[in-house]
């Protein structure tokens, strides 16, 4: 793949990607209202989204035809301080968004096998296609839960799969996760990768290079739009 090719919006600070980020998925989303009625999207967890989570959510859009997701989850409960449902609802399920429908990954099931075919079911009904997919990464260059010590990495980044989502175990990951699948990140209308600080440029730069098998590298080979990078230092 060229490098170039890529597209960069570069910001001057934490505030200005959020409001530059929020104002493209709300028009994302706005369009595809217009278009369908309704709209989807996948957002991701972490340190990293919040301050975008609370822009979006102040954006005016006729938020009751939005669906919300996420584009993983830790096998923990709602309450979890670990929870990205968690972290969603007090971040972005606010203000004008608080109408929006949320869809989550984790349930009460025994196990995070059974918690993933519950989710793959509830998503195919509720949430697909994506209308967008807001992703992280992580300083080992992964991005949803494929991390690279992920013992089914080779099927969560199957492009031909017609899994949704998939349960992860991977020590570096701690808990066991949910994630949604390449494909169905790959399928989305607009992805965006949300990074900040000059290490995580370095990751990336690294992974888009010669010969790299990062796993984020697998979403920016197979998105059938180009991904959009939004950072800042």
């Amino acid at each position: 793949m060229d490098v170039a090719a890529r597209s960069w919006h570069e910001f001057a600070s934490s505030e200005t990607l959020a409001l530059g980020l929020s104002g493209t998925v709300a028009k994302v989303l706005g369009d595809a209202i217009a278009l369908r009625g309704k709209a989807t999207i996948a957002v991701s967890g972490g340190t990293t989204p919040g301050l975008f989570f609370r822009t979006l959510s102040r954006e005016k859009l006729d938020w009751a035809k939005v669906t919300v997701t996420l584009i993983d989850e830790r096998f923990v409960p709602a309450d979890s301080p670990r929870s990205n449902a968690g972290l969603v609802a007090a971040n972005l399920l606010q203000h004008e968004a608080a109408a929006a429908n949320f869809v989550g990954l984790y349930s009460e099931a025994g196990n995070v096998q059974s918690a993933a075919q519950r989710a793959n079911d509830s998503i195919a009904r509720s949430a697909l296609p994506l209308d967008a997919a807001i992703l992280g990464m992580g300083g080992d260059g992964h991005t949803a839960s494929f991390f690279p010590d992920a013992g089914n990495l080779a099927a969560l980044l199957d492009p031909a799969s017609k899994s949704n989502v998939l349960p992860v175990h991977a020590a570096s990951g701690i808990e066991p996760r949910l994630t949604l699948t390449l494909p169905r990140i790959a399928e989305a209308g607009f992805v965006a990768l949300h990074i900040e600080g000059v290490e995580k440029r370095r990751v990336l730069e690294a992974a888009l290079g010669d010969g790299s098998h990062l796993p984020v590298r697998a979403v920016f080979d197979h998105a059938k739009t180009p991904v959009q990078v939004f950072w800042t230092l």
